[in-house]
């Protein structure tokens, strides 16, 4: 009896979960309508957010949030005060860092050397006619030296059918990319021999005006994070390391 009484609890309970779970599912879909026909935005690209009443909506790779009834657009960062969570910031991460996968192997990349390990890879987008690009470019041996890998994506600050974009250009065309950018980022002239070969330019370039990237050298950590200008080895070496206490903090324990 007693047996019978707790699988008929179980029943119920399984019962009104699912209840539940369906009531919550048609809010949602119902939610989602209004917004769709509100701001215009993709059904995928909007989600529950972590505050209740609130739907993260994504354009692109910008983040905002709407209420359910698809009245009030709130844009800027939702951050959870009781832990430190910077809910909105990690979504851009993980996005950046999803849209640079997404890019494949195109990427020119200077790694170190055995017997010593990357430890850490970070993206650099770069302009071959940038000074601070050139400097930080002089220095790779010692980025190397410090187990950090640097692989570049262009961004020619002039933009297309410019001489910077023209360069880059040649530089991947090259039969050594990575002696051509070395070359043009010592001054050098690289000319195209003949019509541009099926190249990454155009497809980065436009990846870094999307994310918000205008200026050079434009770092991205390997947890997403974008950081602007040129870093000495020491203090980039320092910042990953720190990156990678904090992320060892946060995880759960046990």
């Amino acid at each position: 009896m007693k047996f019978s009484s707790l699988a008929l609890a179980l029943t119920l309970v399984a019962l009104t979960s699912s209840a539940v779970s369906a009531a919550d599912d048609s809010a949602t879909e119902a939610a989602k309508d209004k917004i769709v026909k509100g701001l215009g935005v993709e059904r995928n690209d909007i989600r529950p957010s972590a505050a209740a009443g609130l739907y993260e909506i994504q354009h692109g790779h910008d983040f905002g949030y709407v209420t359910a009834d698809g009245k009030y657009l709130l844009r800027g960062d939702l951050i959870n005060l009781e832990t430190g969570e910077e809910i909105t910031e990690n979504r851009r991460r993980a996005d950046r860092l999803l849209a640079l996968k997404q890019l494949g192997d195109n990427f020119i990349e200077f790694g170190p050397n055995p017997p010593i390990a990357a430890k850490y890879t970070v993206t650099v987008f770069t302009d071959v006619d940038c000074g601070y690009c050139r400097k930080l470019h002089s220095e790779i041996a010692d980025y190397n030296a410090k187990g950090i890998a640097i692989r570049y994506a262009f961004y020619p600050r002039s933009g297309p059918d410019t001489d910077s974009w023209h360069s880059a250009e040649a530089v991947w065309c090259s039969a050594d990319r990575k002696t051509a950018l070395t070359q043009a980022k010592k001054g050098a002239s690289i000319k195209l021999q003949g019509k541009p070969c099926d190249n990454p330019v155009a497809k980065e370039y436009q990846l870094a005006q999307d994310i918000g990237i205008r200026g050079t050298p434009m770092l991205v950590l390997p947890n997403g994070d974008i950081y602007p200008g040129y870093v000495p080895p020491s203090a980039l070496a320092s910042k990953l390391a720190q990156l990678d206490a904090d992320a060892a903090k946060a995880k759960p324990k046990g």
